[in-house]
């Protein structure tokens, strides 16, 4: 049977996809770069593998998605749709699959049913395949994307989230599977998020036989981690048992937290007389030995922790937060404490917040409350705004069952009851004004936004804006390689560097002095193509944001100070929204920022009523713990 190719209808392929002898790969490269190398692997690196994996006849490429737009926009300097277009330009028959966090989009909290329908719209001209999953598993949260990916004629590949534990029985997963047929008909991929690497291949083939014998119809598309180096016996497992699809990336990139590499499942598979559909294995090897040069660039964004982690099936940090949790704990100074974290605390917050799925956002949310409790002291005495939201059931419904009471009281008050009461339920999220959004984003930037930019913007809005005028100074970046990009050490005066950008065009790039001046601004010479560029770098902050050494506080001191009106940071973040003006009168418990750290955002209250005299912050600057936020006169 041949391939599939970019262009056919959702009725046809899953038509081809029922009458399989064998099974289709998906290539995660998307998955890999975020499990393994935090989600830097460059557009520049995709493009060089393009060609062959292109000729490897995949079913698809999952190449955006999940974190990677957001660290597209933050890291890598590339707007996510110029990577859908380049690389539709190099692959034009494969077909190109995303991830998508339902509600959640490829952000960290609910997004309002106009926006979520506006993102679909606007990725689904170059994306073929829309894998959806929600972290409580609640269909309701995915169903706008699944109607807006059946409108634009993409293919829906509908997730059912695995984990283990007595509450993930085969009951329970084939009646989720029944909910999502319920909305979207028959006409789908079926997808097992298997985001941590969790479970025995013995399990997993379990699970895909209670599916197919009651969806004998439905082709399943099985995706794991190979944490713990057990993910090729799951793979397996799959396909013997009716899998139709699986995922793979390629080995010259695999490390330890993400997918399996792809030849080495062909050539097991093989052995048990399953042939993989429209694979060319001889433009697999190329792509690997094309990628082989290029990993040197990425040792950098290795994890900090590397090797396999058989305690996966333990503490479930899936694989694509692996990365950047242990990032975090070295930054924060707290990677000695990650076994106490991984080992003892992660188990009992998943056990005592109702053991649901560790993928994203839900994952963010255990894994900031587990390092809290570990590093404070205090369990749950230092809770997160989207912890709160957890408790309050914005996110929707426990699964299997609710936190104890205890936990609420610590988390919401003493009066939790009345809160849970009065703020509790869905998110009900209205429709933004996209107009009016649309017209705050051109005065930001300065010039007319398309749909496109509004997209990137009402998801990630201090990001967004960043990387709009950063392009705008310093232009397409992403043609750099990471030989370039990620250089680390410095330039020598009169040193040339040469480089091809994706349309094969040669550059030279040669560096001058770089002096600095009275005020410590650097001014860096350069000759980008023989013409000469200068850019001028402020001095780097050595002090907060408020230009005074930070401060340390104790939590005490910190509430204090608060009851004062002297309101100062909780915990080390950065400013995510400030919500008041100087002048403007506040009632207690009224909102005065919105801190953000660990991608989890914690709205700071006011512990008074009085007048905003003073703010000494700016959105997007960072703080420490004890740092001033703004002082409120009492009345």
């Amino acid at each position: 049977m041949e391939r599939i190719y970019q262009g056919e209808t959702p009725a046809e392929v899953t038509r081809r996809l029922r009458q399989a002898k064998g099974y289709y790969i998906t290539n995660t490269a998307r998955d890999m770069s975020q499990s393994d190398y935090k989600n830097r692997i460059l557009l520049h690196t995709d493009l060089l593998a393009a060609p062959s994996r292109e000729r490897a006849g995949y079913f698809s490429l999952e190449i955006t998605g999940g974190a990677s737009i957001h660290v597209d926009l933050l890291r890598k300097q590339v707007d996510p749709f110029v990577k859908l277009q380049l690389m539709r330009q190099a692959m034009p028959t494969t077909m190109f699959q995303t991830l998508c966090r339902g509600v959640n989009l490829f952000g960290y909290r609910p997004y309002p049913q106009n926006v979520i329908r506006l993102t679909v719209r606007e990725f689904a001209p170059y994306v073929d395949v829309w894998r959806t999953f929600d972290f409580l598993n609640y269909v309701p949260n995915m169903r706008a994307v699944f109607e807006e990916v059946a409108l634009a004629g993409k293919i829906n590949e509908p997730c059912i989230c695995f984990s283990t534990g007595p509450e993930h029985t085969d009951e329970f997963y084939v009646g989720k599977v029944r909910e999502i047929l319920d909305v979207t008909g028959p006409d789908i991929i079926l997808g097992i998020k298997n985001h941590g690497g969790l479970g025995t291949p013995k399990r997993i083939g379990q699970l895909v036989d209670a599916l197919k014998q009651n969806f004998p119809d439905l082709s399943v598309h099985y995706h794991g981690h190979n944490t713990d180096g057990n993910d090729i016996g799951r793979v397996v497992a799959a396909v013997l048992h009716g899998a139709t699809i699986i995922d793979a990336s390629d080995a010259a990139f695999t490390g330890f937290y993400g997918p399996p590499p792809v030849l080495t499942i062909i050539q097991t598979l093989k052995d048990e007389g399953y042939e993989a559909i429209g694979i060319d294995e001889d433009a697999i090897i190329e792509t690997s030995d094309t990628l082989t040069s290029q990993r040197p660039y990425y040792d950098q964004f290795e994890s900090q922790i590397r090797g396999f982690q058989p305690t996966v099936q333990t503490h479930k940090l899936p694989g694509g937060a692996m990365g950047s949790s242990l990032e975090q704990a070295a930054k924060g100074g707290f990677l000695d404490k990650v076994p106490e974290i991984l080992n003892k605390e992660l188990p009992r917050v998943q056990r005592e917040l109702g053991n649901y799925w560790s993928v994203t956002p839900g994952s963010q949310i255990l894994w900031t409350t587990a390092v809290a409790n570990v590093l404070s002291g205090e369990r749950y005495g230092n809770p997160s705004g989207d912890l709160k939201n957890l408790l309050l059931g914005k996110y929707g419904p426990f699964p299997f069952y609710q936190p104890e009471e205890w936990i609420y009281q610590k988390v919401l008050g003493d009066d939790w009851r009345h809160v849970l009461e009065t703020e509790g339920g869905l998110h009900e999220n209205p429709d933004v004004d996209l107009a009016q959004e649309k017209a705050e984003l051109h005065e930001k930037m300065g010039s007319e936004p398309n749909n496109q930019q509004l997209v990137l913007y009402l998801q990630h809005p201090k990001d967004a804006i960043a990387f709009f005028k950063f392009q705008e100074e310093y232009g397409m970046v992403h043609v750099l390689p990471p030989s370039i990009f990620f250089k680390r050490g410095g330039f020598e005066i009169g040193e040339s560097m040469y480089f091809t950008d994706p349309q094969g065009k040669e550059h030279i790039v040669e560096f001058g002095p770089s002096p600095v001046d009275d005020t410590g601004v650097t001014r860096v010479f350069m000759n980008v193509d023989h013409y000469q560029r200068v850019y001028n770098f402020q001095p780097e902050r050595q002090t907060s944001q408020n230009n005074q050494a930070s401060v340390k506080l104790s939590k005490e001191e910190i509430l204090d100070l608060a009851s004062a009106g002297d309101v100062r940071a909780p915990f080390s973040g950065a400013v995510y929204e400030i919500t008041v003006k100087e002048g403007q009168e506040v009632l207690k418990g009224d909102r005065l920022v919105v801190m953000e750290a660990m991608k989890m955002q914690t709205p700071i209250l006011s512990e008074v009523t009085g007048i905003v005299t003073g703010i000494a912050v700016k959105t997007g600057g960072n703080l420490h713990t004890g740092d001033r936020i703004l002082k409120i006169d009492l009345v």
